[in-house]
């Protein structure tokens, strides 16, 4: 029988039960952390200034108070209003503009000013060779009472969703004109 010497002397040197750190490893780790840490440090603030505008939450309404409803007839009515506008960090107060009126069935609605051409603004009546018609002054687009385009331009003009609320017409976002499907 072989002793328990003989054993332990035959078997290969194992590690020590706990592992040691070298010096190499050691200031790799900690020269390691200490980047990541200012690297973060200066990479954070880049990252806030980006995201920050996203994380603020909206104004409290989508809608404007325009104008009241006994004002509005079956004739385009220019009406101008504020909005108060955030731009990132700019807030501002812009000053618009809608053409207003009723349909033929009874119900409001609203229409940008702005040419779908090159961006002017239109006005109704303000040529007289073609009455009772939307025009643009810059280059002669010309616009039905519900904003279809018959001349120049390529679209129809833009409409105001509206709200009808307590006698008063609210206006919010400007999406694509669906009156003139209305049309005849």
């Amino acid at each position: 029988m072989s002793s328990h010497k003989e054993q332990q002397d035959t078997l290969p040197n194992q590690p020590p039960g706990r592992k040691e750190m070298s010096r190499r490893q050691f200031l790799t780790y900690t020269l390691g952390g200490a980047t990541a840490f200012m690297g973060a440090g200066a990479i954070f603030p880049m990252v806030r200034f980006a995201v920050d505008p996203i994380l603020h939450k909206k104004g409290q309404g989508d809608f404007i108070k325009v104008a009241e409803t006994s004002m509005i007839t079956d004739q385009p009515q220019e009406f101008t209003f504020e909005l108060q506008q955030q731009d990132g960090w700019y807030a501002s107060t812009a000053t618009l503009t809608a053409w207003i009126r009723k349909n033929e069935q009874g119900e409001i609605y609203a229409l940008s000013p702005i040419c779908k051409h090159l961006g002017c603004t239109v006005g109704w009546n303000n040529n007289k060779s073609t009455p009772d018609e939307y025009h643009c002054p810059c280059h002669g687009a010309r616009y039905t009472k519900s904003g279809k385009n018959l001349a120049v331009a390529p679209k129809p003009l833009d409409q105001y969703t509206v709200k009808i609320e307590n006698g008063w017409v609210l206006l919010g976002d400007i999406i694509p004109n669906s009156e003139v499907n209305k049309e005849a």
